[in-house]
């Protein structure tokens, strides 16, 4: 803090008007006893009758004006801890704007670079495919982003949607792996359920699979170890699917458990290097697990001990062509 705007910091100020109001309180009562005293003394002088001026209203003005000096200091915390929250906001949607454009610029510089070699260079065929498909990973990361954003701001806004279709949760991740496979290479993704064809859940896909990559993704980006690992086990109550993801990665304070799924809430580390992020990966995934009527919780038992992710989602009876298969879903 500059020693020449110090007096000016909401903790300072705050400081000051709790003083303040303090030492007016205390001086007030002061003043009151003092003149109590004096009047007293002029009414034993002039024998007048002490109930015209001794009154119970007296101490009913007290209580009032101590009452109101309460509120007082009470709208001066309120207001100091708005300010402290509002504060905090701004930083945190600085530093989105900050990682968000490092998102888009990382692709957008990839893809110009790429450009650049193709005009300048005449490239074999090979080579060439090998470029476009870089380019194209970059045209999804950016398409991913814009799309994360937009799909967040209907959620945020209740206009989203989109369509819920009834689907088997262990197939749906095994397809959704499948398919990403390349942008989970050096980890390890292990699934592991208690029943066959039990899971069935309504989701809607596209929002089902970006919960999926930022769960995922937030377990491989925060991993310190040589093989990031996540387990991914599935279980079941009368009414819901559970889905836990469990990975070995950094982990964080238990303190953290609920912050962490808020709007751009990063875990800072001082020995740890910037790891990137916008911080509305898990703030995304809360929002639409409540979109499916859901909920997801946050465990870890402390840094670097790992964490894990438990998605709940309602329960529901499989499709009508399943229904005439035998299941032990309800054992």
């Amino acid at each position: 803090m500059k020693r020449s705007i110090w007096f000016l910091h909401p903790v300072a100020i705050f400081v000051f008007s709790i003083i303040a109001l303090g030492l007016s309180l205390f001086l007030y009562i002061y003043w009151y006893v003092e003149v109590s005293t004096g009047l007293k003394a002029v009414i034993k002088k002039t024998n007048l009758d002490p109930q015209q001026f001794e009154s119970w209203q007296t101490w009913v003005v007290i209580m009032v004006l101590s009452i109101l000096v309460g509120i007082i200091l009470l709208g001066i915390f309120i207001i100091f801890v708005y300010q402290r929250k509002t504060q905090a906001l701004y930083r945190s949607q600085y530093n989105f704007i900050n990682s968000f454009t490092h998102e888009l610029k990382t692709p957008t510089t990839s893809l110009r670079l790429y450009l650049e070699t193709f005009i300048k260079h005449e490239l074999p065929r090979d080579k060439q495919l090998k470029y476009l498909e870089y380019m194209l990973a970059d045209v999804g990361r950016l398409s991913d982003n814009i799309n994360s954003i937009l799909h967040l701001a209907r959620i945020e806004a209740k206009i989203f949607s989109g369509e819920l279709v009834i689907v088997d949760a262990v197939a749906e991740i095994e397809e959704f792996c499948r398919k990403n496979g390349q942008l989970f290479r050096g980890s390890e993704i292990v699934m592991q359920q208690q029943l066959p064809n039990c899971y069935y859940c309504a989701i809607n896909q596209g929002l089902f699979q970006m919960l999926l990559m930022n769960l995922l993704a937030n377990g491989i980006r925060h991993n310190e170890s040589e093989c990031p690992r996540i387990t991914i086990t599935f279980s079941q109550t009368e009414k819901n699917v559970l889905i836990c993801f469990a990975d070995n990665g950094i982990g964080f304070d238990k303190s953290q458990s609920k912050k962490i799924f808020q709007k751009f809430f990063q875990i800072e580390r001082e020995n740890s290097h910037h790891v990137g992020g916008t911080g509305l990966g898990l703030y995304m995934v809360d929002q639409v697990a409540r979109f499916h009527k859901g909920k997801i919780t946050a465990q870890s038992d402390g840094i670097g001990k790992g964490a894990s992710f438990t998605l709940s989602l309602p329960r529901h009876p499989p499709p009508i062509l399943e229904q005439e298969r035998p299941s032990d879903c309800n054992s």
